[in-house]
C-alpha cells in the first residue's frame, strides 16, 4: 500500500483591516487532507461537502504542479478531504487547498523543497502571500511578495485573544470583491493605511490591544467591499458595541472578524442574538484562537 500523508491546514484571515495583501493570521478552524500516490485521479469528500472530483480539484492540480516543478514522475493521486473552512467566505479556503496540495506532494516526494520555497510557490499561485503564508507557517504573518519570493516575518500571538468569525449564509467571490477596488489611491489614504498596518502588527505582537480599534481602520478596500456585504457595517458596529478590540472584513469578505478578550466567552452568542434582533438572520459566529503552528502532518 502506498504511503498516505495526512495534513491539518488552518483557516486564515487576511488584511486584518489595513494590511491589504500583506498581513494575515492563522486560526484554529481546520481542513484535513489525506493524500497518496494513485493510478489516476480519485477525490473523496469525507464530510459530504461538494468538491471538484476531477483534475481541476485545487489540491490535486497544485500537487501535480509541484511534482512537475521537481521533475518527478506523476501518475495521479487519491485525495480525501474534510472541509471545515467555508468556501468563498474570506477565511482562506483556496489557500488551504493550495498549501494542502503543495505540502502533501512535497512529503510524498521526500521533501525535496523547503517550506520557504513552498511559501514562494503558493504566493505565486495565489498572487499574494497574506493567506497562504500563515496557512503554512501559522501565527501572525507580515509579508511582501517580490519577484517570486516572499519576504515575511511570523509572530506568535498570545492565547489571551479570541478571533470571532461572524459568517453570513451567502458567499462573496474574491474576484468580485477585487473588482470593486479602485486602480489608484490618494497619497493621504496610502499614508493612513501604512501607519495603521504597522500599528496593527506591532500591537498584536506586543499586547497593546487598546490600539487595535484605530489600527483596524482602512481606506484601501473595506469602504468599497462593505457595499457587497448586506449588514456588514451593522455587524462591525455590533462587535464594537459588545466590547471588541477590533472588527474588520476577513480577507475579501463577507465574513466579519472581531478580535476580543478571551474572557468574553459568550461574545459570539451575543453578536448573533443582537443581529437577529436587528433583523439580520443567517449569520453564525465561530469563536477561534490563534494557530501558531500552521500546517502539520498527522500520525496514523
Amino acid at each position: 500500500m502506498p504511503e498516505t500523508i495526512k495534513l491539518r491546514i488552518p483557516a486564515t484571515s487576511a488584511n486584518i483591516g489595513p494590511g491589504f495583501d500583506s498581513i494575515g493570521l492563522a486560526v484554529d478552524l481546520y481542513n484535513y487532507v489525506s493524500m497518496r500516490e494513485y493510478e489516476g485521479c480519485r477525490i473523496l469528500s469525507l464530510d459530504g461537502v461538494p468538491v471538484p472530483v476531477g483534475e481541476d480539484n485545487l489540491i490535486y492540480s497544485t500537487a501535480k504542479r509541484l511534482y512537475e516543478l521537481c521533475g518527478m514522475p506523476f501518475k495521479g493521486l487519491e485525495i480525501c478531504q474534510e472541509n471545515n473552512i467555508p468556501f468563498a467566505r474570506g477565511l482562506g479556503s483556496s489557500s488551504a487547498c493550495v498549501i494542502g496540495g503543495l505540502k502533501g506532494a512535497n512529503l510524498l516526494m521526500g521533501k525535496p523543497v523547503s517550506d520557504d520555497e513552498l511559501i514562494n510557490i503558493a504566493a505565486g499561485i495565489e498572487g499574494h502571500p497574506d493567506n497562504s503564508t500563515p496557512a503554512l507557517a501559522g501565527g501572525l504573518v507580515t509579508a511582501v511578495f517580490e519577484q517570486g519570493k516572499v519576504y515575511y516575518v511570523k509572530q506568535e500571538i498570545r492565547s489571551e485573544l479570541h478571533f470571532v468569525a461572524v459568517v453570513p449564509d451567502f458567499e462573496l467571490k474574491t474576484s468580485v470583491a477585487r473588482g470593486v477596488l479602485p486602480e489608484t489611491v490618494a497619497r493621504a489614504d496610502g499614508v493612513f493605511n501604512l501607519a495603521r498596518a504597522a500599528l496593527m502588527s506591532v500591537s498584536l505582537y506586543s499586547g497593546n490591544y487598546r490600539n487595535l480599534r484605530v489600527a483596524a481602520q482602512d481606506r484601501l478596500h473595506q469602504p468599497y467591499r462593505l457595499g457587497l456585504i448586506p449588514g456588514g457595517q451593522q455587524v462591525m458596529d455590533c462587535c464594537y458595541d459588545l466590547g471588541a478590540y477590533a472588527a474588520f472584513i476577513s480577507g475579501a469578505g463577507p465574513t466579519i472578524m472581531a478580535i476580543v478578550d478571551a474572557g468574553l466567552r459568550d461574545f459570539g452568542d451575543c453578536v448573533v442574538r443582537q443581529l437577529s434582533e436587528l433583523g439580520l438572520h443567517g449569520w453564525k459566529a465561530h469563536t477561534l484562537s490563534i494557530d501558531n503552528m500552521g500546517t502539520v502532518a498527522l500520525e496514523g
